[in-house]
Parts: C-alpha cells; structure tokens; sequence
C-alpha cells in the first residue's frame, strides 16, 4: 500500500502533466513568445496565477509571464509580434499586449513595499526570478514555467500546497503583508475562489496586522471584496474577513449583524441569516454572478443594528431597517468608490426588500401590484430573486406558504403585463396634452398634474382618453 508521501508525489506529477498539457494548448503563443525573448538574450517565464490555474486544469486565456528584460526591452519585443499593445502598467514594470485571443502580461522582476503611510507601492527591478517569486503573495501563486523549456521553478514548495489546498505565504506572512497589506484580503479571496484552506499562521498574521489594511486605497479593496463577493464560495471569505477584524475595517455593517443575544429576547440569527440569504441568491441566478444581487443580499439587513427594539411581550423589531440599511448601504458603497449607478441600484433593492411583506399573505389589489413593478423599475427580476432568497425559515409550511404567496404576485405581474405594458408605466396624458386641457403653458403645474395623472393610472389601470380628461378637469377645477 503507498503511503502518504508516494501518494502525494503522485498527485504532484499528475498535476505537473496536467499543466504541460494546458500549456501546449497555449503553445503557439507561449513557445513562441519565450524563444523570441531567448533569441533577445532574455528569460521568459509563465507565473503566478497562470501556473497555479494550470495545475488546477482551468488555464484561462490571461496568461502572465515574467521576465529579466526591463520593460522598454519588452516592447521591443512584443510590438512586433502582439495584434495590440498597452502600457498602462508600464510604470510598475508591466507590458500588457494581445495575441491570438490571449490577454498577456509581461513583468520585469520586481520587489516592491509599502511604507507606513504610503498607499501605493515603490517597485524595483530584480535580477532573478527566485528574487520576483519570493515577493509574491502566496506559495501557490509563487511557481514559474520556465520557456521554452518548460522547466518548473517552484522555490517555496507551491506545488505540494497546492496539493494539499493551502494558502501559505513564501516567506514569513508578517513580511508579506507588511509588503502590501492587501494580500490579507486576497487571502480570504482565494479561500472563496478555490475552496482553500488558510495555514493557522497567515490567519494569525491576518488577525494581529488587520488595522494594516487602513493603508490601502478603497479602489483597491473594493476590488478585492468584488472578486472575494462574486467568487464560487463567498461565504468562506466573508467569514475569514469577520473572524480575523479584516471586515470592521472595510466592511464594518457585516460583523455589526452578529447582534448580542439573550434567553428573553430572541430573535434569528441575523449575521447566519444574512450569508444564508447570499448563498440562495447565488443559487437562483441565471446568467452567470450577478455583483448588484449579491451586494444587495449582503447588505439587505444592516440597518437591523440600529433599529433593534425589545418590546414589552419579549419580541425583538427592527422598524424601518430597510430604510436605515438603504441609507447606510449608500454610504459605504460611496466609501468603497462603487460607481454612481452600482451604488444606486443596490440601495434602491436594500429599500424595497420588505415590500413584498407588506401586503399580508397576497391580497395584492391591481393597484399593489402596479406600485410594486412600478417602484421596483429596472431592478424588478433582482426583487424577485432578493425576496425569495430572504425566506430562510426552517419551518417548511411557512416556507411552502411565502414561495406561493409569491409565485401568486408574479403571476398578478405577468397578467397586468399583459393588458397595461407595467414596465413603462405612464399617465394617460402627456405633457403635451396635459397643457392643451388645461390651457397653460410650461410651468409648475404641469408637473402637479403628470403626478396626479400618475397616481390616478397606478390605482385605476389604464383610462379612455375621455376620461382622462375629464378627470385632469375635474382636479383642475379643485385646484382654485
């Protein structure tokens, strides 16, 4: 019987054929790429995340090399060979080109730090690879295939973590995110990512060294929380971020929802309640990670915290949290440097979450329903995804009766669809129309009565022209 040791050379080897053969896939521009910097006198080397999806069987089409060659020997190189070229990361030794369908990047050796106050990184050139992969964030991110010979350099026992599904660091984890405290947070992306496991001692630096993260630009670790959020497992890096401090600093609404509890006042789990929301989101989306539905299902009850009120027959409230939790979603959204429409949206679902609850057990009137979509606008499918998510009872009646409470709205929906075109709802006169009625030109007024035309066709449905104008007379009339 083989034991442990055989059993992980093994797994190492299989995994070292399985990278060769998604390299020859690439070959024709790896090979090719790596003997032009050869016939320039220079090394050429796949790196980091491309040699560890390798491994793992899921090579994309963004490949990163490295190489000793400074960054204006790399353009030398690649403007003759590369469909396009870009230098936007040419400052940090970075020469991004295209070919042949991939997205490449080329780096020149580096070591870069982070002083105490400073948000940006200072970058030097080294002059080996073993000097580039030792400055890098993870052992598993810190392999090299060396072309065209297609030599593994693996310096910090990468191969074996990634076997055992580890994240450990090169050198000493303290060292690596004093480098660049960022990592901490790719720590917790990468668990979610790929299902890893975070060595005892990272986890311990991450805890001891959480302030750190203050240094960071907020572009930088929204970033991070985006691919952490959008990722396969979210659940097993928002909870590493929680446990270690990581959230209060860029996240602080999150660890807030683990809400003291006692034996008078009960009430859910509200920190639980919120990850298990997420998680049921993800599993009824469609067409791939939607960032705007996870951050809403994320954020949906962070405005419990403040509204928490233990009543005189022992039930907890929190009244209006939705409107609380909009406000407070708006501001750390803003915070993060979301853009505008991102923030907007998210904050408009975080409002509207408890509406569906608000008409009891489904006596929805026309009207209810012609509010609902209209208020719910653009953002009308997410609603429906955030609102069948938030049910995380474990009694199954309960469960049973709200999933066809609310299969009953969507079918009063796609009815009144039908017969009154919701999605663009509008009054039954335009402003056009609304002046020749009522004889006055452009002013205050018009506006006054769009809205009540408005109102009107949200409570009635859809008027005869006729009686439209009538009724626009009749309110004018009322008006004085």
């Amino acid at each position: 019987m083989p034991n442990a040791n055989e059993d992980k050379s093994s797994a190492l080897s299989q995994a070292e054929s399985l990278a060769v053969s998604e390299l020859l896939r690439v070959a024709p521009v790896a090979d090719d790429l790596g003997r032009r910097f050869q016939d320039a006198g220079f090394r050429l080397a796949l790196v980091g995340g491309s040699v560890r999806d390798a491994l793992l069987g899921r090579l994309g089409n963004d490949l990163d090399f490295t190489t000793d060659a400074r960054p204006e020997d790399v353009l030398k190189i690649v403007r003759p060979w590369a469909e396009a070229v870009w230098e936007v990361g040419i400052a940090f030794g970075t020469v991004g080109c295209q070919k042949d369908g991939y997205q490449i990047e080329v780096t020149t050796y580096r070591s870069e730090a982070y002083d105490r106050t400073s948000r940006k990184p200072e970058v030097s050139y080294g002059d080996s690879i073993e000097q580039d992969l030792v400055r890098r964030d993870f052992t598993v991110n810190a392999m090299a295939l060396a072309l065209p010979e297609q030599v593994f350099i693996d310096p910090h026992g990468g191969r074996e973590d990634l076997a055992r599904r580890v994240l450990r660091t090169p050198g000493t984890p303290e060292e690596s995110f004093s480098d660049d405290p960022l990592r901490m947070m790719r720590a917790a992306r990468f668990a979610a990512q790929l299902d890893f496991d975070v060595a005892p001692e990272v986890v311990a630096a991450m805890t001891d060294m959480a302030g750190r993260i203050e240094i960071v630009s907020a572009e930088r670790v929204r970033d991070e929380l985006n691919k952490l959020i959008l990722s396969a497992r979210p659940r097993k890096g928002l909870t590493l971020l929680v446990d270690t401090g990581l959230a209060g600093h860029v996240l602080p609404e999150l660890p807030a929802l683990r809400l003291e509890r006692d034996e008078h006042h009960r009430h859910k789990d509200v920190y639980d309640h919120t990850l298990i929301v997420l998680e049921q989101a993800i599993d009824l989306e469609e067409d791939g990670p939607d960032l705007t539905l996870r951050l809403s299902a994320l954020l949906h009850d962070i405005g419990k915290p403040r509204t928490r009120r233990f009543e005189e027959d022992g039930r907890v409230s929190f009244h209006h949290h939705e409107v609380v939790g909009a406000k407070m979603t708006k501001k750390r959204m803003t915070a993060l440097k979301y853009p505008n429409e991102m923030v907007s949206n998210v904050s408009r679902l975080v409002e509207l979450h408890l509406r569906f609850h608000g008409y009891g057990t489904g006596e929805w009137t026309d009207s209810a329903v012609r509010r609902y979509v209209r208020d719910a606008g653009p953002l009308l499918d997410r609603l429906h995804k955030l609102t069948r998510s938030d049910c995380t009872t474990r009694n199954k009646k309960k469960a049973a009766a709200l999933s066809r409470a609310y299969d009953g709205l969507e079918e009063r929906i796609a009815q009144l669809q039908e017969q009154e075109e919701l999605d663009s709802i509008r009054p039954d006169l335009d402003g056009n129309q609304i002046m020749a009625t009522l004889g006055v030109g452009p002013g205050p007024v018009i506006g006054q009565a769009y809205k009540f035309l408005l109102e009107l066709r949200l409570e009635n449905g859809p008027m005869e022209h006729d009686a439209a104008v009538a009724a626009l007379k009749e309110w004018w009339a009322g008006q004085g």
